[in-house]
C-alpha cells in the first residue's frame, strides 16, 4: 500500500485489527490459519499497486458486514417487530377495540393466542436459522407450529394435524403461515417468471401445498385461501419492490393458488444507495470489468441464466452490492469480493477476500 509515512501507517493498521476483531475475522469460511488482514493482504496483490488504494477505500468505506450477532439481533426482533404488531390488530379488529387496548382486555389476549397457535412458522433454507428463532420464543411458539425447511412430507402434515387438534380442539387448521429466509437481494430465488411459466421457492410450495391438500383432503391442517406472510431478516430495497410487483402479477396469474392474501415484510431493508452505481462508484465499477474472469460465468451459466445477464462483473441480478454476511457471501455481491477462478483464456484469476460457498458449481 505504500504507507510510507509512520503515522498513515499506524492509523491504518489500529483501525484493521479494529475491524478484524470487532468483525470481519467472524467470517465463517476463511481457511485454518488465515484471517482477515492475512486475506486482505493477499486480495489486494491481485490488482495493479495504482489499483489497490481503490480496492482499500472499497472495503473501508463502501463495505458492509453483517455479524453473527447482528443476524442473532433481525432472528430475535422477528416476533416482537413484525409478528406481534400484525396480530395485535388483528385481535383488536377481532373484538372491536382499539389495538393499544388489547393486553389490558381479557377477550383481546384471548383473540391474540387464537391467531398465533393458527399460525405456522417455515423455513426455506438453512439461513432460516429456525433454531435461533425456536429459542428466542419458547413458550410464546410451540415446537408443533414450526417446521425448519420447505420440503413437508405427507406423514410430517399428519403429524401436524395431529398435534394441532392435541393443543386445543378448537383449532382445527393453521390460517396463517409464514415463509422465512435469511436474505434477498433481488427477489429472483423466491418468485420470477421466465420462459413462460413461474419458477422460485414461492411456485415450489404452493404446488407442494396443492398436491398435500389433493393427497391428504380433510386431514390437510392448513385452511383454504391461508394467509401468506413472506419475511427475510434482511433485504434489499431492489428485492423489496421486486417481491410485491411480481407476486402481485402471480396471484393474477396462478389458478391453483393456494394461499388468500400475502404479505411482504422484512427485519433490516437495506437503502437502495448501498450498491455500486455509475458517477458515484466508477472507480470501484472499472476494477470489477478489469480484473474479471468471464470463467466464473460459464461455470455458473446454468443459474446466472435465470437472471437474463450475460456476465457476472457485477455479480447475480447485476445487483452490484457490497455486501458479506458471516456466514456467507451473496453471489449478488460484487465477484471480486467472492470469486476464485484459475485465470486463462477468459480473464485473469480472481483471489476473493472472504470465500464464497457456492452450491450451484
Amino acid at each position: 500500500m505504500n504507507w510510507h509515512d509512520d503515522g498513515v501507517a499506524t492509523a491504518e493498521y489500529n483501525w484493521l485489527q479494529l475491524m478484524a476483531s470487532v468483525k470481519y475475522d467472524g467470517y465463517s469460511d476463511f481457511r485454518a490459519g488465515s484471517r482477515f488482514i492475512e486475506n486482505l493482504a493477499t486480495w489486494l496483490k491481485q490488482f495493479d499497486p495504482s489499483d489497490r488504494q481503490t480496492a482499500y477505500d472499497f472495503v473501508k468505506y463502501r463495505l458492509v458486514y453483517i455479524s453473527a450477532a447482528e443476524m442473532q439481533r433481525t432472528i430475535e426482533a422477528f416476533f416482537p417487530e413484525t409478528v406481534t404488531p400484525l396480530f395485535r390488530r388483528l385481535a383488536a379488529d377481532a373484538v372491536g377495540i382499539g389495538s393499544h387496548e388489547i393486553w389490558g382486555n381479557t377477550a383481546g389476549r384471548d383473540a391474540f393466542d387464537r391467531i398465533l397457535r393458527r399460525t405456522l412458522f417455515v423455513g426455506l433454507s438453512d439461513g432460516s436459522r429456525i433454531d435461533i428463532l425456536r429459542r428466542a420464543n419458547a413458550g410464546r411458539i410451540s415446537q408443533e407450529q414450526v417446521v425448519p425447511m420447505m420440503n413437508i412430507g405427507h406423514e410430517k402434515w399428519r403429524d401436524l394435524e395431529k398435534k394441532i387438534k392435541e393443543r386445543d380442539a378448537t383449532d382445527i387448521k393453521f390460517e396463517h403461515v409464514y415463509l422465512i429466509d435469511d436474505f434477498t437481494a433481488s427477489g429472483t430465488t423466491f418468485i420470477r417468471f421466465k420462459d413462460g411459466e413461474w419458477k422460485g421457492k414461492l411456485q415450489k410450495f404452493n404446488k407442494m401445498m396443492c398436491n398435500a391438500r389433493d393427497e391428504l383432503k380433510d386431514k390437510f391442517p392448513v385452511v383454504e385461501e391461508y394467509t401468506l406472510h413472506i419475511h427475510h431478516y434482511v433485504s434489499t430495497t431492489q428485492a423489496r419492490t421486486a417481491l410485491l410487483d411480481r407476486t402481485e402479477q402471480a396471484n393474477q396469474d396462478w389458478e391453483d393458488r393456494t394461499y388468500g392474501s400475502i404479505s411482504i415484510s422484512e427485519g433490516a431493508l437495506l437503502p437502495a444507495g448501498l450498491k455500486l452505481t455509475p458517477g458515484k462508484d466508477d472507480p470501484m465499477i472499472a476494477l470489477c470489468e478489469k480484473y474479471y474472469d468471464h470463467g466464473l460465468y460459464l461455470r455458473l451459466i446454468e443459474h446466472a441464466g435465470e437472471a437474463e445477464q450475460n456476465d457476472l462483473k457485477l455479480g447475480y441480478a447485476n445487483c452490484a452490492l457490497p455486501l458479506v454476511l458471516e456466514h456467507n457471501t451473496p453471489n449478488n455481491s460484487v465477484p471480486l469480493l467472492w470469486a476464485e477462478t484459475p485465470g486463462g483464456e477468459h480473464g485473469p484469476a480472481m483471489r476473493p477476500l472472504f470465500r464464497r460457498r457456492d452450491r450451484h458449481g
